[in-house]
């Protein structure tokens, strides 16, 4: 039978060949280079959260932003339209100014100037059902956001007060459609 008989003083020059081996390989510090080597990864790994979390919230961003818009779509869609419709219930305005009380009282145009009335209220009900109202002008203050000051109009009342309006502004939902064209008081 052969039997393995080492002595200690063999098992100290094998641990020291071991050992050498290590310091030539440079694997002696194995630890401290795995404990960087975790501490860079985990770095990196926090830093990819960090944009992933930055994705999500550009994501969360676009996604609001786009409803919006969207929104803004529906609601503002009319806008063009109801511009060049505005040119129409100018022109019936203008139509039932210029008939005088003897024209009311005449038979033959009653019918006439009742369809004509008719027909701005309903431009004017289609215009509330889409949001589109009449900027308030007369004996207002002058806003730059809602009137256009056309002409300055010697007056009693106080300066920058609307005393006259030339064309009637509107708004549709919360946007200005079109400015009212007005004059605006000057001391006098």
């Amino acid at each position: 039978m052969n039997e393995d008989k080492t002595k200690p003083e063999d098992a100290q020059v094998a641990g020291d060949v071991i050992d050498a081996t290590l310091d030539e390989a440079g694997l002696e510090d194995a630890p401290a280079a795995d404990s960087g080597r975790v501490a860079e990864l985990e770095r990196a790994l926090e830093e990819e959260r960090q944009n992933l979390l930055y994705a999500k919230a550009e994501t969360q961003n676009v996604r609001r932003r786009l409803e919006t818009e969207k929104q803004n779509a529906q609601a503002y869609a009319a806008t063009s339209f109801a511009r060049d419709i505005l040119s129409v219930k100018d022109n019936l305005e203008r139509a039932l100014g210029t008939v005088g009380d003897d024209l009311r009282n005449d038979e033959r145009l009653k019918g006439l100037i009742t369809g004509i009335e008719a027909t701005g209220r309903e431009i004017d009900s289609v215009f509330a059902r889409h949001g589109i109202a009449r900027v308030e002008a007369m004996g207002q203050t002058l806003d730059p956001n809602k009137h256009q000051a056309m002409l300055e109009v010697p007056s009693d009342e106080a300066p920058g007060t609307i005393v006259q309006e030339l064309q009637s502004g509107y708004t549709i939902k919360d946007r200005l459609l079109r400015p009212a064209l007005v004059g605006v008081a000057k001391k006098g």
